[in-house]
């Protein structure tokens, strides 16, 4: 799969910070239940900067149980 240029990927580390500081388990848990898509390089996993994007606009859903929590994380640190 071909990945444009302008979607730039995160590390495990680069998405929870970019997601407002959010704990990199919570990336590694939304990637095992396939609610972010790994991308892998060699050994490392990371995660284009799209879906992060889509997170936060709300194009792709968090299970019911964080979505609020995340919301207002988001809400405060990124806007």
């Amino acid at each position: 799969e071909r990945i444009a240029q302008s979607d730039p990927l995160h590390s495990v580390d680069s998405a929870a910070h970019f997601l407002g500081g959010i704990s990199p388990s919570t990336i590694r848990v939304w990637l095992w239940r396939g609610i972010l898509t790994r991308i892998k390089i060699g050994r490392r996993t990371t995660v284009r900067e799209s879906e992060l994007l889509a997170l936060i606009s709300g194009e792709r859903k968090i299970e019911a149980g964080n979505e609020s929590k995340f919301r207002q994380i988001v809400a405060d640190s990124v806007y």
